[in-house]
């Protein structure tokens, strides 16, 4: 059954998603005849009354946190568009900060977010430690998302994307085009994303009968200087790999580097595969073959949760798997 959105309201209503807005929240008066209109619309088309504010009701402020590490990465840029996106058009605006990757400034940001009374925060959990701040948010009753890194299924709804049977799946197209020595530039580790990902790439040579060797894999720490070293080192294996799999987009642009300053000419020399796609991957000398993560849909999908949280405190956690997308170009030795 597909979601009622304030738009769709609007569109039926013949009026501006703004004054449906102050229809439900009661923020403005509304001519009587536009508001028989509005309220029409709710009934015919079946939409759930805004639930943060329902919020603002019961003393909230109609505002939403996010707390994420690393706001430059072009990924959670687009994480942040499509949550803000929806939160908008539930009538209620944004308040955004930066944990850096860090437990302590993860659990001080998450506290000033509540002592802003939010009515609920969409959180990407750090890596190690973050319980101090779980905990914080599950003390204050306040309804909360993790994104993208899932770590707790049963104490938060959670949505982030599959990230082990994709890499499996690099490693299979790897394997078709004959390769058995496959390496893997591996993210932070204690990051739930690092875990399932390297589990899926474990998962790939098993299932191809490939035996996994320990030198193949390269901790490239979620950085693009890190994993340049560690691609320096996988070509210093007296077996080098003839293909490699790095595990997210800052640390492909770091392997890359690496193997332009180094004159490895990529699929010629090496097969290169990464999750992650992004924009100028089209454009590279050999475009990179990548998994590609659908962040509008996680971003829209952890805000409709909030709401759906907020309307139904009791109702049972979920965890959503958003699929992504196995995008083929040449890096991986395809034509195309």
């Amino acid at each position: 059954m597909a979601v009622v959105r304030m738009r769709d309201v609007a569109q039926l209503a013949s009026v501006s998603v703004t004054t449906v807005s102050h229809v439900i929240n009661k923020t403005r008066a509304v001519d009587p005849e536009t508001r028989a209109r509005v309220l029409d619309a709710i009934a015919r088309t079946g939409y759930r009354k805004n639930s943060i504010a329902l919020a603002l009701a019961k003393g909230g402020t109609q505002s939403v946190g996010v707390a994420l590490s690393a706001l430059s990465n072009p990924y959670f840029a687009e994480l942040v568009t499509a949550i803000e996106a929806r939160v908008s058009e539930l009538g209620s605006t944004l308040l955004l900060g930066e944990t850096h990757e860090d437990a302590e400034r993860e659990y001080d940001l998450v506290t000033k977010l509540l002592d802003r009374r939010v009515d609920g925060v969409v959180l990407a959990p750090t890596a190690n430690g973050t319980d101090t701040a779980l905990d914080a948010l599950v003390r204050s009753g306040v309804p909360a998302v993790l994104v993208d890194r899932l770590v707790a299924p049963d104490r938060f709804d959670q949505v982030g994307s599959d990230n082990r049977e994709p890499v499996a799946t690099l490693v299979d197209h790897l394997v078709g085009h004959g390769h058995r020595r496959i390496g893997y530039v591996a993210g932070r580790s204690g990051l739930a994303t690092s875990i399932e990902r390297r589990q899926g790439y474990d998962d790939g040579l098993t299932r191809n009968g490939i035996a996994p060797d320990p030198a193949l894999v390269v901790d490239g720490g979620s950085d693009g200087t890190l994993a340049g070293q560690a691609m320096r080192r996988l070509w210093e294996l007296t077996s080098r790999p003839t293909a490699v799999i790095t595990g997210n987009n800052y640390m492909t642009v770091g392997v890359l580097r690496h193997l332009e300053h180094a004159g490895i000419v990529v699929p010629d020399d090496l097969a290169l595969c990464g999750f992650d796609d992004f924009e100028w991957a089209e454009l590279m000398r050999s475009p990179l073959t990548a998994i590609a993560q659908d962040w509008t849909a996680i971003g829209t999908t952890a805000v409709g949760m909030l709401r759906d949280r907020l309307a139904e405190p009791d109702r049972p956690f979920e965890t959503v798997r958003i699929p992504a997308t196995l995008i083929v170009r040449r890096s991986c030795g395809c034509s195309g």
